[in-house]
């Protein structure tokens, strides 16, 4: 072993910081520079049409299911919300979440200018999804835990005992913490993320989102309009948050009037696609 090594390994841990806050620094002064690029507006109205569409659904849901499950589900067979019971934790946010977060430090902490050409492509596509997962998984956690403690709705396991609507509003019992389902919003934020950003992979994404969604219906923890309504808001949130990555340039070309297109340019592996 050389006996520079430890005064080397020393002067890099040293330098960790200041690397850290240069990297943030010049993250911010990219944004900031996007942000001050005009950019076409687009009309509302397509956004409206799906926002009426997920809320009839929900509407829907409530109606005609919510009562047929709270009555209902507590007699599926035990093997079946084994299953479910297995695959609803995959909903919860860590398993995206954390992965995203570690990247990140990761990326704070690199020396961008030491990596070659092609790996520096690849690092910056993956830090891009990285950061786009983290935002939109913040922004629906906070909008779905708002309504979760502000409306207050009895979840299932209380039908007999409060029905299929009881509200207590601002209440921080997790037993009045139906609405909506957080393990399905988490599920809405991925599906969309997946579509928009590996649309070769959106069918069996669906399935996967759309049966985890629905576990938190076989195992008593959620109405169906619970699981609907959660899933069209982390849809919605990532959109939202895909829309201005499109603004700033990342990941998606300039937003238009439909779902954010991914850029022709954008690589995340060395291949060709």
């Amino acid at each position: 072993m050389s006996v520079t090594s430890p005064s080397f390994s020393t002067a890099s841990l040293l330098a960790l910081p200041r690397r850290s806050v240069g990297n943030f620094r010049q993250t911010f002064r990219i944004v900031m520079a996007r942000l001050a690029v005009p950019r076409e507006v687009h009309a509302p109205a397509q956004w409206l049409i799906w926002a009426g569409v997920w809320l009839l659904a929900a509407i829907a849901a409530f109606l005609y299911l919510d009562r047929i499950a709270g009555a209902d589900t507590r007699f599926l067979p035990g093997s079946f919300v084994g299953i479910a019971d297995f695959f609803t934790n995959f909903g919860l946010g860590g398993w995206y979440l954390v992965p995203a977060a570690l990247w990140l430090v990761i990326a704070n902490l690199t020396d961008w200018r030491s990596l070659s050409r092609r790996t520096l492509v690849i690092f910056y596509g993956w830090t891009c999804v990285a950061s786009l997962v983290l935002a939109g998984m913040a922004l629906s956690a906070l909008v779905a835990n708002v309504l979760k403690y502000g409306i207050g709705r009895a979840r299932p396991q209380l039908f007999d005992e409060f029905g299929v609507l009881s509200l207590h509003p601002f209440t921080t019992q997790a037993r009045f913490a139906s609405f909506p389902s957080g393990h399905a919003t988490t599920m809405g934020v991925m599906f969309c993320i997946v579509l928009t950003v590996f649309p070769r992979q959106k069918y069996i994404a669906l399935a996967f989102a759309v049966w985890v969604a629905l576990t938190r219906i076989f195992v008593g923890a959620h109405y169906p309009s619970d699981t609907v309504a959660g899933f069209g808001l982390g849809f919605a949130c990532a959109v939202l948050m895909a829309l201005v990555f499109a603004r700033l340039g990342f990941i998606f070309s300039a937003p238009g009037p439909g779902l954010p297109k991914r850029k022709k340019a954008f690589r995340l592996t060395f291949g060709n696609r």
